[in-house]
């Protein structure tokens, strides 16, 4: 039980619904509950959200959804609302929500460019500014930002997804060192390629998917699971010494 006690709110936590593919979000929501964490589950996606709530609480687990659209500063204000008028506090953020575009530079209009930076980078500033002062209250805490190793290294596409991934990976840093000393810890984990609802559909079309696994020194694409046990270590106590890290969760590819 390495999270027993505390109360986590999960962005993008919608695609847990076992049975089907599950998101970074949803394996994170049931690898915390099974560690004693109660949930709230955040998510655009209102329908899919509540049936993996349902099925948590089927498992005894003590989990709440509410919809959020983490560009909005309101939506913010009443999830936390909702977080400590049913749990009393917050110990775990994790921000997670997220979209893709696969889009060369020269492709990238001003909307595509602002939808990322918007989703990865605005969405995990006011995740922070408003989890924070509840953390301060609660004596401590840890956020997790989720960026991707497009917030490390380059590719030939995706310009918006890795500025907007890169600067979840800096703001978590300068989150980590202004709050340091308050017992807030602020860390990013960056997966690689893993199989999710956001990616499954590319990696049915052998074109794109065999060329992918040579890229892969472990020769395999990663599971939610793999990425949402990253996010527990962070989670928990036991990474009381990490803040301002990178947890990178990729098969080896940034090492090549």
């Amino acid at each position: 039980m390495r999270l027993e006690g505390k109360v986590a709110l999960i962005t993008g936590a919608a695609a847990g619904v076992q049975g089907e593919v599950m998101g970074f979000g949803g394996a994170a929501a049931w690898l915390f509950a099974g560690e004693g964490a109660k949930l709230v589950l955040t998510d655009i996606l209102e329908e899919q959200g509540r049936r993996t709530e349902s099925q948590l609480r089927e498992q005894g687990y003590d989990a709440v959804f509410t919809k959020l659209d983490v560009t909005s500063e309101s939506d913010w204000e009443a999830a936390i609302k909702l977080t400590i008028d049913t749990y009393g506090k917050l110990d775990i953020l994790v921000n997670n929500a997220g979209t893709g575009g696969r889009m060369l530079l020269m492709e990238t209009t001003e909307e595509a460019w602002d939808a990322q930076m918007d989703v990865h980078a605005k969405g995990a500033f006011l995740g922070m500014k408003y989890a924070v002062p509840e953390m301060r209250k609660a004596g401590g805490g840890s956020i997790i930002n989720v960026s991707s190793i497009y917030g490390l290294v380059g590719s030939r596409t995706s310009t918006a997804y890795h500025a907007a991934k890169g600067a979840s990976r800096i703001i978590s840093k300068s989150a980590a060192i202004q709050y340091a000393g308050e017992g807030i810890r602020v860390n990013s984990i960056h997966p690689g390629f893993c199989r999710t609802p956001m990616t499954n559909a590319s990696y049915q079309d052998p074109e794109h998917y065999e060329p992918l696994l040579e890229r892969i020194p472990m020769g395999r694409v990663g599971n939610p699971e793999e990425l949402a046990q990253g996010m527990l270590y962070l989670a928990s106590d036991e990474s009381s010494y990490v803040t301002g890290a990178e947890i990178v969760i990729d098969g080896g590819v940034t090492a090549t």
